[in-house]
């Protein structure tokens, strides 16, 4: 009994393995390589902006996260579009606090389930607040940050950060969609909307292959109230859960909030993404945009008839 139990937890470690791709440390070596792969001329000048970059997490912790806070450092540096200030702290999103940057980007801060709301979780976390205060205060919180938005701040959500406020349909709204699941990892290929559009541009109409977890979404989602930058073939993906609603899932996309920019990207799960110079590209553009200085088309697709 106790042979097979360990041949089948074995089977399940192997699987999991199997899945996904090793995580790593970041290193100087890997820093100098994304400093040596890093775009420098960004696709419009412009003066150097300040951007939050938020990385605590309650809920899933995101190996690549540490990775992604030292190529966005990079990525700004380099290219002169932006300076990062880190921060892992709730009192990052008072409302005095947004206002020394243009764009906050939401690094993997997932917050637990399965209430699935950051500002509650950090709040509990971290104060002695009766239960009824932190509710009180979290929606304080989330009114504030959307409200930053919609007088002109900037979005970046990285990978699993769409979950920051996931049950809540307003934030929802905002982002664009609630996080539903996601199969397996697997090697996928990330395919152009509209391989014109200017967003999309450093992909030369290839889209790119890696591997990843293909993520699925609910809520506003199915509003399309944004527009589609990258997609996956749903039918070419093994382990689904459910019966999709379209052949087609859209994995990153822009839209406005206000007078403001959200840019959402759902690769990458894994930091070996990072290592595609073409992707690097693809996020400094998103930074462009959620700061204002690359405008292109960001109407939303509206619901598909």
């Amino acid at each position: 009994m106790k042979t097979k139990l360990t041949f089948l937890l074995l089977l399940t470690t192997l699987g999991t393995i199997a899945q996904g791709l090793d995580s790593f440390d970041v290193t100087e070596e890997w820093i100098a390589k994304i400093q040596e792969i890093a775009p420098s001329t960004p696709t419009v000048k412009s003066k150097t902006k300040k951007v939050l970059v938020f990385s605590q997490h309650t809920g899933f912790y995101h190996w690549t996260a540490p990775q992604n806070v030292e190529m966005l450092k990079i990525l700004g540096e380099k290219s002169g579009v932006f300076e990062v200030t880190n921060s892992y702290d709730i009192d990052s999103f008072d409302n005095e606090n947004l206002k020394k940057f243009d764009a906050v980007i939401f690094n993997n801060c997932n917050p637990a389930g399965p209430k699935r709301d950051l500002f509650w979780d950090l709040l509990q976390k971290n104060s002695n607040l009766s239960d009824d205060k932190i509710e009180s205060l979290a929606r304080e919180y989330e009114k504030g940050f959307m409200d930053y938005i919609a007088q002109g701040g900037g979005l970046m959500i990285l990978h699993g950060a769409i979950t920051v406020q996931n049950n809540s349909q307003e934030f929802s709204q905002m982002t664009g969609g609630s996080f539903d699941y996601h199969p397996k990892q697997q090697e996928m290929h990330v395919m152009e909307v509209d391989e014109k559009h200017p967003l999309v541009a450093a992909f030369s109409g290839n889209g790119f292959t890696h591997v990843d977890e293909p993520y699925f979404f609910k809520n506003a989602y199915s509003d399309y109230n944004f527009r589609p930058l990258l997609y996956i073939d749903v039918t070419k993906l093994e382990g689904l859960k459910k019966e999709p609603e379209d052949d087609i899932s859209y994995v990153a996309w822009i839209k406005k909030h206000g007078k403001g920019r959200v840019f959402y990207t759902s690769p990458s799960h894994n930091a070996q993404t990072l290592d595609n110079l073409e992707f690097l590209k693809f996020l400094l553009d998103g930074m462009q945009y959620v700061l204002g200085d690359l405008k292109c088309d960001d109407s939303p697709i509206g619901k598909k008839k």
